[in-house]
């Protein structure tokens, strides 16, 4: 009987379902379902780790303070800065140096092809006239050191008919292309002008002049414009590097000058008045110019030299009254010496005006572009004639013909500097050889490799391709 359970009794123990289930969140003890409550807190996510390893962090540049700035003109003394000697060279045994006795074309004319070195005098000179250039490898061997070459023959030559009569002087353009010799073949002629007693005058960077760096003012004839500060530092040059001649002169004739000046003053003083006054220095210079032009058996000749001739001829960077550009020939120094270049201006007692163009930047000037490749044209065949020299040139009808450069040009004899022969290129690779910036014996092959490699004998690449590479 207790086994007999009543299905109607075991009904009534299971309690009846409700009318409405359980919520699910109530009833389930665990869910994976997110919760959508408003309060809940949002999900934070993390950021990856750092990766791990060496890594390269660089400072900020940070310019010091307290030092001091530059003065004015520092840095380009420091970018202009010429070295005339290498301690580490060695000393060329037996070399020669360009004394007086080598002054003659015949004593040259026996040294052709070999280096001869500058003596201590002509170097203080040099450095006064500014005649030496950062571009150039002074800097390779132990002391300053020229290469005697042909054309250095023929400037003796032409120097030696200059100092015979007045009208031997002579009026010279050198042209050629970068690094064929121009300007150390004007250091040459300043090296033999001194040599000689003559007084030298040289013009280092005609873009100098032209370029509108300097301070200038209008001239009492309305017309050029003088550039005091310039004019003083010519002077300054003149003084220095003719020391020993200019000493020796006296004023000889009456000047209108600013200032009161004794009557038998050296000219060499008369120089130092005007270099340390820029107020002054133009009508000093004009009577220094005026004295050493005097016909006078008492007078030296005169070397008057510049470089890079291509940045005056063409408009300049000062402006006029009305802003406009003024032309290169009307700043007073430059009308001056061209005054003497075409021969307005002679040479009584002898002398020789030198020019060279440049070719590392040299400016956009069509006239002289014609003049000298007129002048330069090589030689036709004349049936008639034999070889002539063809003094026409084509002329572009689109370049703007600028006259002015063409009269300063008149009468002008142009020489076009090349390379070097092989001979002489044998010489001067002999001197490298020597002063143990060439290593290996200097041989017919090494030469003729070189002298083609360097474009037929062009001595900045010839320099360049024997020293230049190793240093």
């Amino acid at each position: 009987m207790s086994r007999s359970i009543c299905s109607r009794c075991l009904s009534q123990q299971i309690p009846s379902p409700r009318l409405f289930p359980i919520p699910f969140a109530q009833a389930a003890a665990f869910s994976t379902t997110p919760s959508h409550s408003a309060a809940a807190k949002k999900k934070v996510v993390t950021k990856p780790g750092a990766r791990q390893g060496t890594t390269l962090r660089l400072s900020k540049n940070k310019r010091e303070a307290g030092g001091r700035p530059p003065a004015p003109g520092e840095r380009k003394a420091s970018r202009k800065k010429i070295s005339l000697g290498n301690p580490n060279a060695l000393e060329v045994q037996g070399l020669q140096d360009l004394t007086t006795d080598y002054a003659s074309s015949a004593k040259l004319a026996e040294v052709e092809g070999r280096v001869l070195g500058l003596q201590e005098q002509s170097v203080e000179a040099l450095k006064a006239l500014e005649a030496f250039k950062h571009t150039q490898g002074w800097r390779y061997f132990r002391k300053p050191a020229t290469l005697v070459r042909r054309e250095t023959v023929d400037l003796a030559k032409a120097m030696e008919e200059a100092e015979e009569s007045a009208e031997g002087a002579k009026r010279w353009v050198l042209c050629g292309e970068q690094g064929s010799g121009k300007s150390v073949l004007q250091l040459q002629a300043m090296v033999l002008a001194q040599q000689r007693g003559w007084v030298v005058v040289h013009l280092p960077d005609a873009q100098d002049i032209a370029i509108g760096h300097s301070s200038y003012v209008p001239s009492g004839d309305g017309k050029t414009y003088i550039q005091p500060h310039y004019t003083a530092a010519l002077l300054s040059r003149i003084a220095a590097a003719n020391q020993e001649v200019l000493s020796k002169l006296e004023l000889s004739q009456t000047h209108d000058l600013p200032i009161p000046v004794q009557s038998n003053i050296s000219l060499s003083r008369f120089a130092e008045l005007g270099a340390r006054d820029p107020e002054i220095a133009w009508p000093i210079y004009r009577a220094l110019m005026s004295e050493l032009t005097t016909p006078s058996a008492t007078r030296p000749p005169l070397l008057f030299t510049m470089d890079a001739i291509d940045h005056i001829m063409r408009p300049s960077g000062y402006l006029d009254g009305d802003a406009k550009p003024l032309h290169s020939h009307d700043l007073a120094i430059v009308s001056h010496y061209l005054s003497f270049l075409n021969g307005s201006s002679p040479l009584p007692n002898g002398g020789m005006i030198s020019a060279s163009t440049t070719a590392s930047n040299r400016p956009k000037s069509p006239t002289l572009s014609h003049v000298l490749a007129t002048h330069t044209k090589p030689q036709q065949w004349d049936p008639h004639h034999g070889y002539t020299t063809s003094q026409t040139s084509t002329w572009d009808p689109y370049a703007p013909f600028d006259q002015r450069v063409a009269d300063s040009l008149a009468g002008v004899e142009v020489k076009e500097i090349k390379g070097l022969s092989k001979e002489e290129a044998k010489g001067v690779m002999e001197f490298y050889a020597l002063s143990g910036m060439l290593r290996g014996e200097v041989t017919e092959r090494l030469v003729g490799e070189k002298w083609t490699l360097s474009g037929g004998g062009v001595f900045g690449e010839l320099e360049r391709g024997s020293v230049g590479m190793r240093v």
